[in-house]
C-alpha cells in the first residue's frame, strides 16, 4: 500500500500565509486583528460591532453518525466542505471548537481536521492556542475561590455548605479529582466541604462564553450562575458574591473570536469548545454570528453524532442565538458503517458489504432525526483509502432509500479537489431553499416533557426514568422561573442509547435519568443519563507517553 504522510507531517510543510491576509479575504483590516504570532489572531469587538447591519449568509452545519473507534472525520470534513466551497467561487468559511487539552493527552488526539483538510497551526490550536481556555479555567477557579473565602469571612450570604453546586475545574483528565475533600487543615482553611472538579469544557463559564454576544451579555450571564443554596434552599448567585465583574475582566480577550486559516489558506474562525456529550457542543455564538456576516456560507460542525451535537445546536444555539442552519451535512464513513453492523475494529480493512448494510440503521436514523428539524440533509461519505467500490455504494443506495443523496468526499486525500463535488451538492440543497427550520419542542413545554421529548423523537427510548427527587427538582425549577430553558442533555456519545455498547439503532431501550443540574447563566438545564462522566479519566497508555519534541525542536506525537 502506498504509504501516507501523518496529519502532523502535513501541518509542518502547510504554506501559510500572513494572518492579515487571510482577514483581507474577509474584509478585516489589520487594525482589527490581534495578532498571536504570525499565523493567528483575534477579531477586535471594534469589527464585530461594525458589521452588524449587513446581510446574514447562509449557514451550514456539519454532523455525524454515533462515533466508532474507526473514526468519522466531522471535522475534517467541515475544513473540507470550506475549502471546496471557496474552490467552487464562494466566499466561504469555517467555524470549529478548540481543542481540550486533556483529550490530546488522553486518547482523542487533535481537533484540528486531518490530512489535506486541516485548519493551521496545528500545534498550537491543539495546547495553548490564544488561551482562551485558561482565561476560563482562571475564571472559574476565581468564582471557586470566592465562595469560600465568602463562607470563611462570615458567610454573609449564609450559604448551606452542604448545598454548594459550584465545582472546580482543570483542562486535564484527572479522574482523582472527581470527588474530594476541601479546605482541610484546621480553621485558618476554612470549613471542610466535599467538593469535586469537572473538566473546563464542562464548565458553565465555557457554555456562558459560548452563548454570550458581547461581554455585557458575558457578565450578565456570569451574574446569573448560581453557586449554592442557603438552608431555606433559596439560591446564592455569582452577582451575590460579586464575583461577575472580575470574570468578565478574566474572559475579556477570550470572548473574542480567533481567525486563523486553513491549509489552502482560507479563514477559519476556531473559538471555543464546550463538549457535546457534557455540554452543548457547539463553537461560539459570537464566532458564528461574525461570520454570517462576513461570508456568504459558513460551515460549522457540532460535537459528536447528531442525536448530541445537531440536536443541542437546533435546540439551544439556534433558539437562544436566533440562528437558523440551510442545509445539514450528515457525515458517515464505510468504516463506521462496519462497525455499527459489527465488524470488529481489526477488521475492517476487508471488505464486507453485508455488515456496511446492517450498519446503515444507525445512520438511517439520523437522517430521519435531522429532518425533523425541517433542514434538508445530504450525507458526505467520507472516504478512506481502503473502501471499495461496493461499499460505497452500499452507502449510496441505502441512502437513495431514505429520500437524501449521498456524496463521495475526497478532502482528506485530494483537499478541495476532493470535496468540490461536496460542496455543489450543497449549494444546489442550499439555493434551493427547502429549509423550513424549528425545534423540536417549544420553550414553555415542562422540563420532565422536554428530556422525554428529546428521548422518545431523537433517542427512541420508550421512557425516562427519573426518581421523585429529579421530578420535584424540575418541578421547583419551573416555579422559580426556570421552566422555559432548554434541556442539555450529558450522555454516552457512542449510541442513541445511554448504554455505549449498543450500536445500530437500538429501540426498547430507556433513558436513566442520574442528577439534573440547573446552568442559570448558560441558560439551560443539564440532564446528566446513565454513567457519563463530567470529568473524564486517561486511558491505560495515555498520548502523552509518546508526546515529546524532536532533535529539530518540533513536536511528536500530537496527531
Amino acid at each position: 500500500p502506498m504509504s501516507y504522510k501523518s496529519d502532523i507531517e502535513i501541518a509542518r510543510e502547510a504554506n501559510k500565509k500572513p494572518i492579515q491576509e487571510i482577514g483581507a479575504k474577509l474584509g478585516i483590516s489589520s487594525d482589527d486583528l490581534l495578532p498571536y504570532g504570525h499565523d493567528k489572531a483575534k477579531v477586535s469587538q471594534d469589527f464585530i460591532n461594525s458589521v452588524q447591519d449587513r446581510e446574514d449568509g447562509k449557514l451550514i452545519l456539519v454532523t455525524a453518525i454515533n462515533p466508532t473507534p474507526a473514526g468519522e472525520g466531522k471535522t475534517t470534513t467541515t475544513v473540507g466542505l470550506g475549502d471546496g466551497l471557496n474552490r467552487i467561487g464562494k466566499n466561504a468559511m469555517i467555524c470549529i471548537r478548540e481543542a481540550s487539552l486533556g483529550p490530546n493527552f488522553g486518547m482523542k488526539g487533535g481537533a484540528a481536521g486531518g490530512g489535506y483538510a486541516q485548519v493551521v497551526p496545528m500545534e498550537e490550536m491543539n495546547l495553548h492556542f490564544t488561551g482562551d481556555f485558561h482565561a476560563i479555567t482562571s475564571a472559574h477557579s476565581l468564582l471557586s475561590a470566592m465562595i469560600d473565602n465568602h463562607i470563611y469571612w462570615g458567610n454573609e450570604c449564609e450559604i448551606d455548605t452542604r448545598r454548594v453546586a459550584w465545582r472546580r475545574v482543570v483542562d486535564m483528565n484527572d479522574r482523582a479529582l472527581r470527588q474530594i475533600t476541601a479546605s482541610l487543615g484546621g480553621v485558618s482553611n476554612g470549613f471542610p466541604r466535599e467538593a469535586g472538579f469537572d473538566i473546563t469544557v464542562a464548565s458553565e463559564v465555557m457554555a456562558i462564553l459560548c452563548l454570550a454576544n458581547d461581554l455585557k451579555d458575558l457578565e450578565k450571564r456570569l451574574g446569573d450562575i448560581i453557586v449554592a443554596y442557603r438552608r431555606d434552599k433559596t439560591p446564592v448567585y455569582c452577582r451575590d458574591i460579586k464575583a461577575e465583574g472580575a470574570m468578565t475582566v478574566l474572559l475579556k480577550d477570550a470572548m473574542q473570536p480567533n481567525l486563523v486559516q486553513t491549509l489552502e489558506n482560507n479563514p477559519a474562525f476556531v473559538h471555543g469548545g464546550p463538549f457535546a456529550n457534557i455540554a452543548h457542543g457547539c463553537n461560539s455564538v459570537i464566532a458564528t454570528k461574525t461570520a454570517l456576516k462576513v461570508a456568504d456560507y459558513v460551515v460549522t460542525e457540532a460535537g459528536f453524532g447528531a442525536d448530541l451535537g445537531a440536536e443541542k445546536f437546533m435546540n439551544i444555539k439556534c433558539r437562544k442565538a436566533g440562528i437558523a442552519p440551510s442545509a445539514v451535512v450528515l457525515v458517515a464513513t464505510v468504516r463506521a458503517m462496519k462497525m455499527n453492523g459489527g465488524v470488529a475494529k481489526a477488521d475492517l480493512g476487508a471488505e464486507n458489504v453485508d455488515a456496511v448494510k446492517s450498519g446503515c440503521a444507525n445512520l438511517g436514523r439520523h437522517i430521519e432525526n435531522v429532518k425533523s428539524f425541517g433542514v434538508p440533509v445530504v450525507v458526505a461519505i467520507n472516504h478512506f483509502v481502503t473502501d471499495t467500490d461496493a461499499e460505497v455504494q452500499a452507502v449510496s443506495d441505502y441512502c437513495g432509500e431514505h429520500g437524501v443523496e449521498a456524496v463521495l468526499s475526497r478532502h482528506w486525500e485530494l483537499g478541495s479537489e476532493g470535496s468540490a463535488p461536496l460542496a455543489e451538492k450543497v449549494v444546489e440543497i442550499v439555493e434551493g431553499g427547502s429549509a423550513n427550520f424549528a425545534p423540536i419542542y417549544p420553550d414553555d413545554m415542562p422540563l420532565f416533557e422536554k428530556i422525554e421529548t428529546i428521548a422518545k423523537r431523537i433517542y427512541r427510548a420508550d421512557e425516562v426514568l427519573a426518581d421523585n427527587k429529579i421530578r420535584n427538582q424540575l418541578k421547583e425549577w419551573e416555579e422559580a422561573g426556570y421552566g422555559n430553558l432548554p434541556v442539555c442533555m450529558a450522555k454516552t456519545q457512542y449510541s442513541f442509547s445511554t448504554d455505549p455498547t449498543l450500536r445500530g439503532a437500538p429501540t426498547g431501550h430507556s433513558v436513566p435519568v442520574r442528577e439534573v443540574r440547573l446552568s442559570a447563566g448558560a441558560g439551560f438545564i443539564v440532564v446528566v443519563c446513565g454513567e457519563i462522566m463530567t470529568m473524564p479519566g486517561l486511558p491505560r497508555k495515555p498520548a502523552a507517553e509518546t508526546i515529546c519534541l524532536n532533535d529539530a525542536g518540533e513536536i511528536e506525537g500530537l496527531f
